[in-house]
């Protein structure tokens, strides 16, 4: 790093970041199936997750109370097996739901 140069000259670190940025990043598809576990209120729930919604939002949407909406956003990422609202938000933009 003499004279502040890098360690790889300039020109291969412009094509390793120009093949690196061309190609897709894989993405898994969720199944359709792991919606089976959900009630039908549990889908209208995650498809509002989808759309962005806050939780006032969806009860507003869905004529329930925010309490309600709280308890099934908190349990909705359990059944397909995800870690948060976040995930859920991103099943169901995958999903389409």
């Amino acid at each position: 790093m003499a004279g502040g140069e890098g360690l790889i000259a300039s020109a291969v670190t412009r094509r390793l970041i120009a093949e690196f940025a061309a190609k897709p990043i894989p993405r898994p598809r969720a199944e359709p199936a792991v919606l089976d576990a959900l009630s039908r209120r549990e889908r209208e729930v995650l498809s509002c997750l989808g759309e962005g919604m806050a939780n006032a939002e969806i009860a507003d949407r869905l004529d329930m109370a925010e309490a309600t909406v709280k308890t099934h956003v908190s349990r909705l990422p359990a059944k397909p097996g995800l870690r948060s609202r976040v995930q859920a938000a991103v099943l169901a933009q995958e999903l389409g739901v």
